[in-house]
């Protein structure tokens, strides 16, 4: 698996400065004004690092924007890297103030003078989380990451504040792993595998095979992988971390979906395996909240299955029960994931018994259409939980959106023949599945659905990620442990 960049945290050595290899970065407010360690650096390059801020250029500059002094007299590094941010800039510019550097720095060493910057923190989480690339299935790895050295005052407590934020970027690294991992190196077997090794950490990993499933009478799950070599499974995830009743993340884990005989057209089919997109998230939060030792309990479930067509393969036309006891007539076998999602809530409130559940999936192109690349859509039953999402989302800079929901909708799943149909037709796609989801929660329990379809792989690069597998949601629902469902030590109270 991907491992962070290695990032060490020492008393300010301006006389260091000299000998610095690779890249050096300082940060420089609006106004022009050098600190301590940009008069250093402006001593040694003569007065560049002065006249790099004064004018119009660095005016119009950005907020978290960087200008580059290439191979600066008078010192050792590459380039000095001016970052125009001020000491107690917002989370977001500080960020991207990080990633820039990462992006800048490729491979190579990096130094970073932190000086009193009340943000350094969320600069380092910046760094760490652009500072990756997917090189699992090459056989030229590249050259390993370099480590970056951030030179501030009172190293140990900055370093005691980065800690946890390092353990979040962990998690986008193992959610992104996942997700860009091909369908044959990636199955279902192997995504159980990984997940076991979560146990290393302190979560609780049981596997539901087939066998199983069929006892608890999971067939819509089951009907899915049921055209597939590789075997259906569920896996349950538990970080127990305080006693509480838990909050409960559902993931929709398609290895990879042709669509079955409902077969998808063969242009871009190929993104196909990016479609275990909700379980990659479940997978890296779980991962995240195990490193930071988060004070919360906290179960993940995973759906994992392979959609493809075969003799065995589900048909249109076919009905199948659910673990609930509802008939599904299955129209379509491209729309799957709510399938999964069905079986694997209502396992969920039969056998965790949550206190919310939140369920994240790449459902449907239609939520794509809807909200392009920049939002995943927000469906819930309960106001206050969403708002809570909302705010969690907002904080972490992870776009989100709210989207209706309403009987109109859910009539649009009548079947003929059974209980529901696993369709509704063209108009609104995103919202009859988010439909289809709600008949699979109680009407009392508080409820998250996540369509993330345009958000869990990108095909340019994002503001913290490059191309690929973004990450999106680790740290949103880290947040939203944090902010609803982490336990106080002093009342014992979430």
């Amino acid at each position: 698996m991907t491992d962070l960049r290695q990032i060490t945290f020492v008393e300010t050595d301006l006389d260091a400065l000299k000998d610095a290899p690779g890249r050096v970065a300082v940060f420089v407010n609006a106004a022009g004004q050098l600190g301590r360690g940009a008069r250093r650096l402006n001593r040694l390059t003569r007065g560049s690092v002065a006249r790099a801020v004064e004018g119009e250029a660095w005016e119009k500059l950005p907020e978290g924007g960087v200008v580059s002094l290439a191979f600066p007299g008078g010192m050792a590094a590459d380039a000095i890297d001016i970052v125009k941010l001020e000491r107690r800039a917002e989370v977001e510019p500080a960020r991207k103030a990080g990633a820039a550097l990462a992006r800048l720095a490729g491979a190579s060493p990096v130094t970073v003078l932190g000086e009193t910057l009340v943000r350094l923190p969320q600069v380092v989480l910046g760094l760490a989380l652009r500072g990756y690339g997917y090189t699992e299935v090459r056989s030229d790895k590249g050259k390993p990451l370099e480590p970056a050295t951030v030179h501030c005052p009172k190293p140990a407590e900055i370093e005691a504040a980065c800690a946890p934020l390092l353990g979040v970027a962990s998690g986008v690294f193992f959610t992104r792993d996942l997700v860009n991992a091909p369908a044959n190196v990636l199955t279902t077997t192997e995504f159980a595998t990984r997940l076991e090794g979560l146990r290393e950490l302190g979560v609780e990993v049981e596997v539901l095979e087939e066998d199983r499933l069929a006892e608890l009478g999971m067939n819509m799950l089951l009907c899915v992988g049921q055209g597939s070599a590789s075997p259906s499974k569920v896996v349950v995830m538990r970080w127990k971390g305080a006693e509480a009743d838990p909050l409960a993340l559902v993931g929709k884990g398609v290895v990879f979906d042709t669509g079955g005989i409902s077969l998808k057209p063969a242009g871009g089919m190929e993104d196909m395996t990016m479609d275990m997109g909700g379980a990659g998230v479940v997978s890296g939060v779980m991962k995240a909240l195990a490193m930071r030792k988060a004070p919360a309990h906290v179960v993940g479930l995973v759906g994992l299955v392979e959609n493809m067509p075969s003799g065995e393969a589900v048909r249109p036309g076919d009905v199948v029960t659910s673990m609930k006891g509802d008939t599904v007539e299955v129209i379509n076998t491209d729309a799957e994931g709510r399938l999964v999602l069905g079986d694997v809530l209502w396992y969920t409130q039969e056998h965790v018994k949550p206190a919310a559940i939140v369920d994240l999936a790449t459902l449907t192109g239609a939520c794509i259409v809807a909200l392009g690349h920049e939002n995943a859509a927000v469906f819930s039953n309960d106001d206050p939980f969403a708002n809570a999402f909302l705010r969690a989302a907002g904080t972490e800079g992870e776009g989100a959106w709210r989207m209706p929901m309403g009987k109109a909708y859910d009539d649009l799943l009548k079947s003929n023949v059974a209980d529901m149909k696993n369709i509704g037709g063209r108009p609104a796609g995103s919202v009859t599945a988010a439909q289809f989801l709600r008949r699979f929660v109680r009407e009392d329990m508080p409820w998250i659905h996540l369509d993330i379809a345009g958000v869990a792989s990108l095909k340019s690069e994002g503001p913290l990620s490059p191309k690929g597998a973004s990450g999106w949601g680790v740290l949103a629902l880290d947040r939203l442990v944090r902010d609803r469902f982490e336990v106080q030590a002093d009342d014992g109270k979430a």
